[in-house]
């Protein structure tokens, strides 16, 4: 907290608890398709379906639990979900070393993370919004985004070194751990939570299930931003199958160079998340949204291009490298437009709609993708996706419009 803004003490345990499961994450980055892979000897078709079925199972699962913990105190939620992804991810290391893991318990296991991934991130947006004023909101999600950049640089290599030493378990165990240690941290934050949103019934209604999408799809802001971002998301994943066969097959690129391509670019997402604030508070939010928003298409198409050796190197990262600024400099301002665009008591439902829609698209699309890598070529797939990417950025909000103003009351301190 030294660039003059200083977020309060909750704060900083919320963020630091998002930082260590975030390097928890990146540390065990490919280490199920690695285990489904040199472990279970699982094939290509089965290695698919884990990301792509795994993600849209977990999506599934979390659509009721955005209504529900719409209605509780969020730091529980945030405390839960946390122990829920330690206790699932730390039956893997377990059953590795009992000789007793199986395809189906690392599928189960995917879809209980990916859950409890979605329903974290809704709770911790609303409680984000409770938890400081709305001049600060852009300071906060910046700050998320300088997180999540630092673990990409740190975790992949350090994870790595670490499944070339141990063995892919090993980094499914310090994920696990990170989210015991984001769950203490997130209990030691003290004060006092708001009282959630008041409901005349504890049991989730068929109708809750669709408040959050209702509110994004009559928003007029918000509407062209969900289809952006869940369209913009699923195309850019779906490219890595495709692009990783390119560079470690085609091109014959090391394992090192491409994990090299990708984790040296992410030091632009730290000066993307940095300038973000200064950015609008130069131009303004909207303008920096629509001008981040479109560069940030304009790189992807140049994944199709790389040749071999230095040059092919090189040119991967120069494209990553202004891919991830856009984005880090996008990520916050959006995060940002949400909160400010929802009453306090629709955040969990529209940020796990939101979430659930999202993580769903980029499945299916990455599902999609890999066929199409097989049926022309990964170089055409990759094209292809970013041909499509061109036409994103008329999905962005054309004008700038004030929040709307609060429709149900904040709630009363406990």
């Amino acid at each position: 907290m030294r660039n003059g803004h200083r977020l309060g003490r909750q704060f900083g345990w919320l963020w630091g608890a998002y930082g260590i499961s975030a390097l928890g994450t990146w540390l065990a980055f490919g280490a199920f398709p690695l285990i489904a892979i040199q472990v279970l000897h699982a094939g290509p078709v089965e290695v698919a379906a884990l990301s792509a079925a795994g993600a849209l199972a977990g999506a599934a699962v979390a659509v009721p639990l955005g209504p529900w913990t719409e209605f509780r105190r969020k730091r529980p939620v945030l405390i839960g979900t946390d122990l829920a992804r330690f206790a699932a991810l730390l039956t893997i290391p377990v059953a590795f070393a009992l000789g007793v893991l199986s395809f189906v318990q690392l599928l189960l296991v995917s879809i209980v993370v990916a859950a409890a991934d979605i329903t974290f991130r809704a709770a911790s947006g609303a409680y984000l919004k409770t938890l400081l004023p709305a001049e600060h909101l852009l300071i906060a999600n910046a700050r998320f985004e300088s997180a999540a950049w630092a673990t990409t640089i740190i975790g992949p290599p350090l994870g790595g070194a670490a499944i070339g030493l141990l063995g892919p378990a090993a980094t499914v165990t310090a994920d696990a751990v990170s989210y015991l240690l984001s769950a203490l941290g997130i209990r030691a934050m003290g004060g006092r939570e708001p009282r959630p949103a008041h409901r005349e019934t504890a049991r989730v209604r068929a109708g809750d299930l669709l408040d959050g999408w209702r509110h994004i799809l009559a928003d007029a802001v918000l509407r062209p931003l969900f289809f952006n971002t869940a369209v913009f998301n699923g195309l850019v994943m779906a490219a890595d199958a495709p692009l990783a066969v390119l560079m470690l097959g085609h091109l014959g690129f090391a394992p090192w160079q491409y994990g090299l391509a990708f984790a040296a670019p992410a030091l632009g997402g730290l000066l993307g998340a940095r300038l973000a604030r200064p950015l609008v508070t130069r131009f303004g939010q909207h303008r920096v949204l629509v001008l981040a928003g479109t560069l940030r298409a304009v790189w992807p198409i140049g994944l199709a291009f790389p040749g071999p050796g230095t040059g092919g190197l090189l040119l991967v990262m120069g494209v990553e490298l202004g891919l991830i600024f856009c984005c880090a400099v996008f990520n916050p301002v959006y995060a940002t437009y949400r909160l400010e665009r929802t009453a306090t008591g629709r955040v969990a439902r529209t940020l796990s709609a939101w979430a659930v829609t999202t993580k769903a698209s980029t499945a299916l699309l990455t599902a999609v993708w890999g066929v199409l890598g097989g049926l022309l070529g990964p170089r055409t797939a990759i094209g292809l996706a970013g041909v499509l990417l061109l036409a994103t950025p008329l999905l962005l909000p054309r004008r700038a419009t004030a929040p709307p103003a609060e429709t149900e009351p904040a709630p009363d301190r406990a």
